[in-house]
């Protein structure tokens, strides 16, 4: 059908238009304008900075024409922006569509949580054109107001989940929305800021810390929005394109940037998901250096699982990124300002726990070992922690790098404390063969001193225990305590000459040690020396009884 003369020729992004000129006119003062000034029949040069698409176009164009629209919130802000660049104001015009527009969103949009966020969502097509008729300011407005009468619009706050077997159901919930909202009108369905491009959703959040919303829910938030739009791209799913990299890298520094800075507020196991997106996602270094600053100011609240970070790169050398975790235990020592040593003790444990899972890595170069053992041993000397977490991580080492040369072993072992490993470990090592004979004999020594101190308590206890009984029956059992007393020191002096002969015994396998005389003969008697020391001190058991173990919690490295 061939257009009258008194139609216009309009192309909005690629659809033909074929409008009465008089109708347009009457409606569209910018149009009046311009059909006025041009009298041809396309003025689609004319339109090049329209702000629109093609269906908001028509649905104006249904308007000049009389006919009813549906405004919704997925068009009332495109809609009000054309009708604003098209001049369809009552000053034109009585009942325009500007004013018939501005009543739907004033009335329709802002009191509801849902639209608000429904129709911000669809002006990020036009979003400046939106911001500067103020209409995005209003809807972040009208969500602010809601997010402070209702914080848990935001999200349940994050629950710090100690981390166990069930570690998929325990991240599942971690974090999630709020399922009972409270709305100012009533909604069918709930929406979440999520919906929203960085773009939109970050000046919202930092709006919302600047008016003091709790900062729990907006962790919670900022969480969820990561785990909607970062997190399942680089779980190794669908390798994720070009262009949504970049967007998931902007998306990781916008969300650094508004993390609250309080300890302890955001667990460590989303930092630590947090900070292996930005290493995969290769966000800029000041980013992945603030997220390691924030994982090692609470490091006493990880877990071993949080610091197994897997190295990245085609020229990685070892299985996880120990460089990283070295400075991330550095960050805390640096910032550990308590005075009470548990937090110390708690990291060095978490070390060693660490320490041991990457022993087992047949990359893993000496140096770094060490490097790892020092910071756990330096940071908890002076405390009564116990040493055999590290004891197992340099079993574990030893086991898995046989060709360590006999100096290199003795490296190892240089940062065991003998003196604080548990009988348990002691008579663990002491039938260790991959162990240096040194180390046995620091461990046989160690022994030796732990069994005077125990038989000094016991005289002690023994010597209190009579005396006060002795005060207690002095005149009705002076018989009886006579006789009780040579029995305790028939024993004690039993146990003291035990003492002596261990200490013979010790002093002796040092000498010859030191002259190199017996060291081939130590190193393939180990087990029936530990007998035979056993046996003198009269606890013999048999060596299969002991089976020593470190308990520690099964880890799925990531």
């Amino acid at each position: 059908m061939s257009a009258s003369s008194s139609d216009v020729q309009l192309h909005i992004c690629g659809v033909p238009f074929s409008l009465n000129r008089e109708i347009l006119a009457a409606r569209s003062a910018k149009l009046a304008a311009l059909l006025k000034e041009n009298p041809e029949d396309d003025l689609s040069h004319l339109l090049g900075d329209i702000p629109t698409d093609s269906q908001t176009f028509e649905l104006v164009a249904r308007f000049c024409h009389g006919f009813d629209i549906n405004l919704s919130p997925e068009n009332v802000i495109k809609v009000l922006c054309l009708a604003h660049y098209l001049e369809m104001s009552e000053i034109h015009s009585t009942n325009n569509l500007v004013k018939k527009a501005c009543f739907y969103f004033q009335n329709n949009i802002l009191p509801s949580w849902n639209k608000c966020i429904k129709a911000l969502k669809s002006a990020e097509t036009i979003i400046q054109q939106a911001a500067d008729l103020s209409l995005v300011d209003a809807c972040a407005e009208s969500i602010i107001a809601k997010v402070l009468h209702d914080p848990g619009l935001l999200g349940e706050p994050i629950r710090n989940v100690t981390t166990t077997d069930d570690d998929s159901e325990n991240d599942e919930n971690a974090y999630k929305p709020n399922v009972k909202r409270r709305h100012f009108v009533l909604d069918w369905k709930s929406e979440d800021l999520t919906l929203l491009s960085i773009s939109l959703y970050e000046p919202i959040i930092r709006a919302m810390v600047h008016r003091k919303v709790p900062l729990e829910y907006v962790a919670s938030s900022l969480f969820h929005y990561l785990n909607k739009w970062v997190f399942p791209g680089t779980k190794g799913e669908d390798e994720p394109s070009i262009y949504e990299r970049n967007s998931q890298r902007e998306i990781i520094e916008a969300v650094e940037r508004l993390l609250p800075q309080e300890r302890g507020l955001i667990p460590c196991s989303l930092l630590s998901q947090m900070l292996q997106s930005a290493i995969i996602l290769d966000v800029n270094t000041d980013c992945k250096s603030r997220l390691e600053i924030r994982i090692g100011k609470q490091l006493d609240q990880a877990t071993v699982k949080d610091l197994l970070i897997p190295a990245q790169g085609y020229a990685k050398e070892e299985q996880y990124d120990t460089e990283r975790v070295k400075r991330i235990l550095k960050n805390f020592y640096g910032n550990y300002s308590s005075t009470d040593t548990s937090g110390l003790i708690v990291v060095a444990e978490l070390a060693d726990e660490f320490l041991a899972e990457v022993a087992s890595d047949i990359d893993l170069k000496l140096n770094t070992f060490l490097e790892l053992a020092e910071l756990s041993q330096a940071a908890s000397g002076g405390t009564k922690r116990n040493a055999d977490g590290m004891y197992r991580a340099i079993d574990i080492y030893l086991d898995k790098h046989r060709y360590l040369t006999d100096w290199e072993r003795e490296e190892v072992c240089r940062v065991l404390e003998c003196n604080k490993m548990s009988p348990e470990a002691c008579e663990h090592a002491a039938q260790n063969e991959k162990l240096p004979v040194r180390v046995m004999v620091q461990i046989l020594f160690s022994m030796q001193l732990k069994l005077k101190d125990t038989v000094a308590k016991r005289i002690q206890r023994g010597s209190d225990n009579r005396l006060l009984k002795l005060e207690e029956d002095k005149e009705d059992a002076r018989g009886n305590s006579s006789s009780e007393e040579e029995m305790m020191k028939a024993e004690m002096e039993k146990m003291g000459s035990k003492v002596l002969e261990l200490e013979k015994e010790c002093d002796m396998m040092r000498r010859e040690i030191q002259r190199g005389s017996y060291q081939h003969k130590i190193q393939k008697g180990k087990t029936s020396m530990w007998k035979e020391m056993k046996r003198k001190l009269g606890c013999m058991t048999s060596l299969h009884e002991t089976n020593f173990r470190v308990k520690k919690k099964k880890v799925h490295p990531r």
